[in-house]
């Protein structure tokens, strides 16, 4: 049996905050019923090692033994799991399978590329088959640039990024929890990717079910403290988060939520180095009302001109 991941404990890691949604209304199994994940799924996928861990369960590196048989040289998947919390409740399965609904709508060479979804027969788990991404994301860039990106590195990530999160949002599809480990830089460049947390239009919601009322605090809008359900907005306020901490090294409101910037009336320094077209749209995509947030399409835009005028200078 493959031994489950430990609780993710740095201080470093995103955690999710979960909202009062009334869901406590479904009990939980006991973890007495949860079966171990077993070293090979359905016959045919048997994993390696561990890739990462999330707040909603672990990446697996896979061997797909079908691939492999027919003599393919890199018969290597992503495997997702969920983690033991979430594996309890009833309904634990239609989690996976929504992410994989969601992403099986989009087609674009920035987001990640689905392969399927299966349920174990031995241990009736739920599992999502993933192309694998070789890279690193961009915690690790972060972690390289403390004080920031260079504005011609800022828009290398900010243009294919902000394309991707557009297309999906066109297709009906939300991602919900855009932050730094959510974005891989790939050999193929960036690529978005873990949209278990998000959500569909109406008209895919038969299909979806009901999202996971859930968020990274640091990077959720202030209306989902609120209990608002996420909406596009939502996720402009996320990537305008993400794309200023690339900006400047740090989050806009450094250790606190943007309920808490709100309620002390705080707001983001100017990063040094942004032409001041980018900044204008970015303080937009920031801003704690909804209605005042730009498009997706206007922070394109912003990011893909050349820049006019005097830029604000580095120090």
């Amino acid at each position: 049996m493959t031994p489950e991941p430990p609780v993710p404990s740095n201080q470093n890691l995103t955690y999710l905050a979960f909202a009062n949604t009334g869901h406590d209304a479904a009990k939980p199994r006991a973890n007495e019923s949860i079966r171990a994940l077993p070293e090979l799924l359905c016959g045919r996928y048997r994993i390696d090692r561990l890739l990462g861990l999330g707040g909603m369960g672990a990446v697996y590196q896979a061997r797909d033994l079908l691939r492999e048989q027919f003599g393919e040289p890199e018969p290597y998947v992503a495997l997702k799991v969920l983690n033991e919390e979430l594996l309890a409740y009833p309904d634990a399965n239609r989690l996976l399978h929504r992410e994989f609904a969601l992403l099986s709508r989009l087609r674009h060479q920035h987001v990640v590329r689905p392969l399927g979804f299966e349920i174990d027969p031995s241990s009736e788990r739920g599992f999502l088959t993933l192309e694998l991404l070789k890279g690193h994301t961009l915690d690790q860039l972060l972690d390289e640039h403390p004080e920031g990106l260079p504005w011609p590195a800022l828009q290398e990530v900010a243009l294919p990024l902000l394309d991707a999160l557009q297309h999906a949002h066109a297709q009906g599809v939300l991602h919900g929890d855009i932050k730094p480990s959510n974005v891989m830089c790939s050999e193929h460049g960036i690529c978005l990717f873990d949209f278990g947390l998000g959500s569909a239009s109406s008209k895919l919601r038969r299909v979806c079910g009901k999202p996971l009322a859930a968020w990274t605090p640091r990077y959720a809008a202030p209306e989902l403290f609120e209990g608002a359900s996420l909406g596009c907005t939502a996720d402009i306020y996320a990537v305008s988060c993400l794309l200023y901490q690339l900006s400047r090294g740090w989050l806009p409101y450094r250790q606190l939520n943007a309920k808490q910037a709100r309620a002390m009336q705080l707001q983001p320094d100017v990063p040094p180095g942004l032409p001041r077209a980018v900044w204008r749209a970015l303080r937009s995509g920031l801003a704690f009302e909804q209605e005042k947030r730009c498009s997706l399409g206007e922070l394109l835009g912003t990011f893909a001109a050349k820049p006019r005028g005097r830029w604000y200078p580095r120090w």
